[in-house]
């Protein structure tokens, strides 16, 4: 008489791939492998397990709003995180005030320094000064992070912000203001004025308010004093054009645009403020 050994012999329980020390009888609904209690996903029916979740969340085609961001719920992180670095660059000049002199913007030192074009944004002369500006951004910037999407939001903050540095090189009298120190995040703030004006407008939303919000802040920077409204006019243009480009693109060329008008608005600020230092130059001989 045989006898069947393999049949006789006891099965292993099934373990959860993840947890092998867990015994689990409980199958994904999905793969098929064993999932304990703490790798359970609720399914349509029964269980998945987290690894067939995953892969099916990274298939997903992305959620897009209108504009064609990538929707995003949960906190405005490139928001957040631009109001932190002006923040802690804030705090860094007080107790350090040459953090302050190294990295501020004037004319004359953009030409040989032309990071300063960008972190004489992050920069700001006293808590009224950071306050307004930081108030500002938090009242237009997340609405456009979400319509826009990060990316482009981002790209959006930081061009206008070299925009008003710009505006400062190409409408400042190089023989009086070429040496004024311009420090804050005004011309990213009317960069931002600027494109929220076309996005509202895109959405079908009422611009009449943001128009007042812009006259007003224009009106103030030419009648209170220590105010570089040429940053501002910069700024204000720089995201006119952003907005407008990104709020009213064609859907089946968002991309493109999003690639190609930012590189060519940089690529214009460039040439036109090069042409300006040259002619200082030419004029200083």
């Amino acid at each position: 008489m045989s006898e069947d050994v393999a049949a006789s012999r006891p099965t292993a329980p099934p373990v959860c791939p993840r947890h092998p020390d867990r015994v689990s009888y409980v199958r994904c609904q999905r793969c098929g492998r064993p999932v304990c209690a703490d790798c359970q996903r609720p399914a349509p029916v029964g269980v998945q397990c987290v690894d067939c979740v995953a892969q099916a969340a990274a298939a997903a085609p992305a959620r897009r709003t209108v504009l064609g961001g990538t929707a995003r719920p949960g906190l405005p992180v490139v928001t957040l995180t631009f109001l932190g670095l002006c923040v802690a660059s804030y705090i860094v000049g007080l107790v350090n005030p040459a953090w302050v002199d190294q990295l501020a913007f004037n004319p004359v030192l953009g030409d040989s320094e032309p990071y300063r074009f960008v972190t004489a944004a992050f920069l700001h002369a006293s808590t009224i000064h950071i306050a307004s500006n930081l108030i500002a951004l938090w009242f237009v910037g997340p609405y456009l992070e979400q319509a826009l999407g990060r990316l482009r939001f981002a790209t959006l903050y930081l061009l206008s912000a070299v925009g008003g540095q710009v505006g400062v090189v190409l409408l400042a009298t190089a023989t009086h203001s070429w040496t004024t120190w311009v420090v804050g995040a005004s011309g990213a703030v009317f960069g931002l004025f600027g494109a929220i004006f076309f996005v509202m407008r895109r959405l079908g939303g009422n611009a009449s308010g943001i128009i007042g919000v812009i006259v007003l802040n224009v009106v103030i920077g030419f009648v209170v004093p220590g105010i570089a409204w040429q940053a501002h006019a910069g700024g204000l243009v720089t995201g006119a054009v952003l907005g407008a480009a990104y709020a009213y693109a064609p859907k089946n060329q968002r991309r493109l645009v999003a690639v190609l008008v930012p590189v060519a608005l940089a690529a214009a600020m460039f040439v036109a403020v090069r042409i300006t230092y040259a002619n200082f130059t030419l004029a200083s001989l």
